[in-house]
């Protein structure tokens, strides 16, 4: 089940009702994880930039929808290699600020997953 996101603030998402005080992946059963930045911070020094060893960590087989929400003010951007990687695996990804993926989120049907972005 898909799980609801009730709402986030600098630092914070809220989730049906639970507060994670990082970022977030969102699985396609409904799974909750703390996002694992340091995947492309390794790489790229930032977690604004998502590398493709992160992309592939995010990802899951049979994924359409990836719903990427790029913090506060929009900072996080896919890398080149990421976004080959998931036009390879035919998966649609949206990179929208987090209020507004927050909205696309809970008005997703099928099969979607979830990155959320907290801060800047």
């Amino acid at each position: 089940m898909k799980p609801k996101i009730d709402q986030t603030s600098f630092g914070s998402i809220t989730i049906e009702g639970t507060v994670f005080a990082h970022d977030v992946i969102i699985r396609g059963d409904g799974q909750v994880e703390k996002r694992k930045k340091k995947l492309s911070k390794a790489i790229y020094g930032t977690s604004h930039t998502l590398s493709q060893d992160e992309a592939r960590y995010v990802y899951e087989k049979g994924t359409r929808r990836l719903i990427v929400g790029t913090g506060q003010y929009g900072n996080v951007r896919l890398s080149d290699e990421a976004a080959d990687y998931f036009k390879r695996k035919e998966c649609q990804v949206e990179l929208l600020p987090t209020p507004e993926a927050i909205r696309a989120w809970n008005e997703a049907k099928g099969q979607v997953i979830g990155l959320f972005h907290v801060t800047c």
